[in-house]
């Protein structure tokens, strides 16, 4: 924190800042489906208690000279029925607003977030301070003792962890990686987006993971890049296939931050023959091994941490700074094929779990993202696709159902 009411911005809300548009809105949505209708009245009664417990969550985004920067805003969220689009711009200068959002629609309640303000763990947070509250409400005197506040301090939610933990001014030429592959066909018209939710039991795919020794990421992360090889036309089958994978940066440092505190590492293959669903994953599995190691997380942040620290990046305008990212963001872009966030699994006590059906979210983006989620036996996939084509999202449904997998999918509807 700067001062009693501004606060610098983390370099990665930076980039998401310069790259901002009518597509990749850089928003990203989390929903929690409870077990009976929501009560409007009794949510927004929940949405202005948790603010008490998140005023991080009250921030406006300001330009300034060199940087943008987050002020204190007297504005209140007002809780709606669900009318807009999943992953809504929610920066859009010199309109005055939040840049979150609740939403509700039958059973489930939403949460849409600008990513300037926050990562996934930071907003599924805030999230649940919203969904507990609510439920203590509906329900007087049944949930006295439970809790999912984290219990930080206002200066810990409120830390730039990459500027506390890296920044070692130690910068270390990293090899340039190839140009990925990216599907083929024509994307959505008018800049939008069409959404999938995948449903399957924990309980039936945990185990085939575990057969091969490898993550369920890892598992269900060669599986995304099957369904995506079997989508390649010939003469592009020799390209990288490159999944990139954010990663919760609090598994490695000792912060409780409610701000945006993540890395994102990338796995690639090339398919060059065949190959099994074993083999890749296990080989998928290896190479996310060795790049999540402390060693090597560390490495690469302090490579990314330091740019701030340029002289001349320091001192150029604004706009400039903006192009500039703008460019090297759109070059990166090219280098990944697909992302694939996991979210982890959700963990309540048992008198909150009778109450909560399950939760899901997806995140905006210029070709495809998926979050995955995990709570009780339910396993959920969030698909966000910029694309006409659904092939990859039908290869990938088709490769767990032919596997025993019971599958469930649902899907927006799109106008083309």
């Amino acid at each position: 924190m700067a001062s009693a009411n501004w606060y610098k911005i983390d370099n990665v809300a930076k980039v998401f800042l310069a790259t901002v548009g009518q597509r990749d809105t850089r928003s990203f949505r989390l929903s929690c489906i409870l077990k009976e209708d929501i009560d409007p009245e009794l949510l927004q009664q929940a949405v202005l208690s948790a603010i008490e417990d998140r005023p991080q969550m009250q921030v406006r985004i300001r330009r300034g000279v060199f940087w943008h920067y987050l002020e204190d805003t007297d504005l209140m969220p007002v809780v709606r029925e669900e009318d807009d689009r999943i992953c809504p711009l929610l920066y859009d200068p010199p309109k005055t607003m939040l840049h979150y959002q609740v939403t509700y629609f039958g059973k489930r309640i939403n949460l849409d977030i600008s990513h300037v303000l926050a990562d996934g763990t930071g907003a599924m947070e805030f999230l649940n301070i919203v969904v507990l509250d609510y439920l203590k409400r509906k329900y007087p005197g049944e949930l006295t003792d439970v809790t999912v506040h984290s219990g930080a301090s206002e200066g810990d939610l409120s830390q730039d962890s990459y500027r506390q933990f890296f920044g070692s001014k130690n910068l270390e030429r990293k090899p340039a990686s190839k140009k990925a592959y990216h599907p083929s066909g024509l994307k959505l018209p008018y800049n939008q987006l069409q959404f999938f939710e995948i449903h399957m039991p924990t309980s039936q795919i945990r185990p085939r993971a575990k057969e091969l020794k490898v993550s369920l990421t890892s598992y269900l992360g060669a599986l995304w890049m099957l369904a995506i090889r079997d989508e390649m036309p010939p003469r592009k089958s020799q390209m990288p296939v490159t999944i990139s994978l954010p990663v919760n940066l609090r598994n490695y440092y000792p912060s409780k931050t409610a701000r945006n505190f993540f890395n994102s590492v990338s796995v690639t293959h090339v398919f060059g023959g065949d190959i099994t669903l074993e083999e890749l994953a296990k080989e998928f599995d290896a190479t996310l091994r060795e790049q999540l190691t402390e060693e090597n997380v560390k490495k690469q942040m302090d490579s990314f941490e330091t740019m701030e620290y340029v002289a001349f990046v320091r001192v150029v305008p604004l706009l400039i700074k903006q192009l500039v990212v703008r460019h090297f963001t759109k070059k990166s872009s090219k280098k990944v094929t697909f992302t694939f966030s996991n979210m982890g699994v959700q963990k309540h006590p048992e008198q909150l779990c009778e109450k909560i059906g399950d939760y899901t979210g997806f995140c905006s983006t210029n070709s495809m993202f998926s979050t995955m989620f995990g709570y009780g036996d339910k396993l959920t996939l969030g698909v966000s696709s910029a694309y006409t084509n659904t092939d990859i999202v039908k290869n990938f449904v088709r490769r767990l159902s032919e596997s025993g997998i019971d599958i469930t999918v649902s899907a927006t509807e799109v106008i083309k």
